[in-house]
């Protein structure tokens, strides 16, 4: 553990003309006390480091000096192609390793572009979440992940209804959507199982043996998310509802019930009465839910068919005139 420490200690040095001990404690995240002890021992072992005293001193390098450690471990090169998406590495445990990648970047650098990292940082940043939803962090996904990157079965059990299934399982990628963490994996059996999706926050247990899989190279991890996606967004449209839609109405439609449904939707749509309203059937999980969507369309929309669903708006707008009406 100290000796990354100090191999860290020294690479941040060689990244930058100085640092305070505070800010070397910052980032190492440690004690000020335990920076002096590293960097005297730094010194003692041959690297050359300065501290300039006063209130304006810190630690530096002296004579030009140049650490060749600055190869990439495997997972180190790995985490730094993620280093876009810091809240996925810190969730899935692997912001060490693409911390020391950074830093490794950058003493290989040249001295005028040491900040490239820090002026990405302030350019782009992203959000995954959704808006007015607070993500929680799957306590398996660390496990989960450690699998994934080192090809690892896993003995797995997960809440499906009402139970639970023990599931044998070649995990091969995390998706994260969302906010949500999903296991893109093939199930174990014999002459081979088939690719299946599992939210990470459904696992109850999972255990990663010593055995390693052998992985199909032809998988493709967005193509295959893509596709999943795609079908699981039409298989839930298993009913039918009949509506009239205002101009309004319909521009607005996509935003309610999503692109899939609308898209459908007013493709098939009858030719606009002179009003400009439009007759469409529209593809939907369940009169229920159609119910609580539709309703975010007010007066912009009539529902026709079935007769049930336009009896509950009926019932809704009646409620609506009795809390309004004069």
């Amino acid at each position: 553990m100290r000796a990354a420490r100090l191999i860290k200690m020294v690479l941040l040095l060689q990244s930058r003309p100085s640092m305070t001990a505070a800010e070397l404690a910052r980032e190492l995240e440690v004690s000020e006390r335990t920076v002096t002890r590293d960097a005297q021992a730094l010194s003692e072992a041959g690297v050359p480091v300065y501290a300039d005293r006063g209130r304006a001193g810190g630690y530096r390098l002296i004579g030009g000096y140049r650490t060749r450690l600055t190869g990439l471990h495997r997972s180190e090169a790995e985490a730094l192609f993620l280093s876009g998406v810091p809240g996925a590495l810190r969730e899935m445990g692997l912001q060490d390793a693409a911390s020391a990648a950074r830093l490794k970047v950058s003493a290989a650098l040249l001295p005028s572009l040491r900040d490239a990292s820090r002026t990405a940082a302030q350019r782009f940043h992203l959000d995954a979440p959704n808006w007015f939803r607070e993500p929680e962090t799957p306590a398996l996904l660390p496990r989960i992940a450690e699998a994934v990157w080192d090809d690892r079965l896993v003995t797995a059990r997960y809440r499906r209804g009402d139970g639970e299934v023990a599931r044998e399982l070649e995990p091969y990628g995390l998706v994260l959507k969302a906010g949500v963490w999903y296991l893109c994996a093939r199930t174990v059996r014999t002459g081979g199982g088939s690719f299946r999706v599992y939210r990470i926050d459904r696992f109850t247990s999972v255990e990663a043996g010593e055995e390693r899989f052998a992985r199909d190279e032809e998988f493709d991890l967005p193509g295959f998310w893509a596709e999943r996606a795609e079908q699981f967004a039409r298989s839930i449209l298993r009913a039918e509802v009949v509506v009239r839609l205002s101009p309004q109405g319909a521009r607005v439609l996509p935003h309610v019930v999503g692109s899939l449904s609308a898209g459908r939707a007013l493709a098939g749509a009858d030719a606009p009465e002179a009003d400009g309203w439009v007759t469409v059937t529209l593809p939907v999980e369940s009169e229920e839910v159609a119910h609580t969507q539709l309703m975010g369309l007010g007066p912009e929309v009539e529902v026709l068919a079935p007769t049930e669903l336009r009896e509950r708006f009926a019932q809704a707008a009646r409620r609506l005139a009795g809390l309004y009406g004069t």
